[in-house]
């Protein structure tokens, strides 16, 4: 069930004064550090040397925000939003953020999957239900939530245009965002507008083609930040994000900054 706007802004102001006593306010330059943390699924997600050239957009993001601001990124491959929070993830995030925090999330490609109970959800009931969660236990924080409607799929029809794929999630979230007076970043529109610009050969360059492999959901390094700037840009338009905290929006980004770690042990 979903907390009152007076439930969740009475516990964020009462949490303020020791959050806050314990980490400080400001830096040197005049601004806090904050976080901001990614919930979401493959397309966001840190990838590791295995996995290249694949690119989750949260890798990218970094190079587009100012150094006052950490990126998180707790995006796993294959997570709905019933099975990251099921899993305990979202606690996990719940546990570290701190007042004045971002909490980003973005879910949708494994929602849709009808065959696993597991992750599936039904996009105006349960996936709606799942992502309250995420919203109300940032609030309850004092940290800002941010939902962001998943990035397309390349997929076009006979005559070239680009098709969407996400069926009622993405008019689902607006909608909750709309209820919840969340900021939303329609990250689902501007990448299907952008695919369209690209057209059905140019966004091979962008996503996760390769001699042995023809992806058509995750990203290369230049799909990744093109995305990554797409998200970027929202936060700046819908004031989640100020003009001092974002960089290089209209810059060219070297792929050769794109890294893949070795994966844990």
């Amino acid at each position: 069930m979903s907390l009152s706007r007076r439930q969740v802004t009475a516990a964020a102001v009462a949490s303020l004064p020791a959050a806050l006593a314990a980490t400080g306010t400001a830096h040197a330059g005049g601004h806090r550090h904050r976080t901001l943390y990614i919930a979401g699924d493959s397309t966001a997600a840190q990838k590791y040397a295995d996995a290249a050239p694949e690119t989750g957009w949260g890798m990218a993001l970094p190079f587009l925000l100012h150094r006052h601001l950490t990126v998180a990124n707790h995006a796993v491959n294959g997570r709905s939003s019933k099975s990251f929070a099921d899993e305990g993830r979202l606690e996990a995030i719940l546990s570290a953020v701190r007042p004045g925090d971002l909490l980003l999330v973005q879910f949708a490609h494994n929602d849709e999957k009808t065959a696993d109970p597991t992750r599936h959800t039904e996009p105006w009931s349960t996936y709606q239900e799942y992502l309250r969660r995420y919203v109300d236990g940032a609030r309850a924080r004092g940290a800002r939530p941010v939902l962001a409607t998943a990035v397309e799929r390349r997929r076009f029809d006979a005559e070239g245009r680009a098709v969407p794929s996400h069926g009622e999630y993405p008019a689902a979230m607006r909608a909750l965002a709309q209820e919840e007076q969340v900021a939303l970043l329609d990250v689902q529109a501007l990448s299907l507008a952008l695919w369209q610009r690209l057209g059905a050969e140019g966004t091979k360059t962008y996503f996760n083609w390769t001699a042995t492999e023809q992806d058509n959901t995750h990203f290369n390094p230049p799909g990744a930040i093109a995305v990554a700037r797409l998200v970027a840009r929202e936060l700046l338009r819908t004031r989640v994000l100020a003009p001092r905290d974002v960089r290089r929006l209209e810059e060219e980004i070297p792929e050769s900054w794109i890294t893949w770690p070795e994966a844990a042990a």
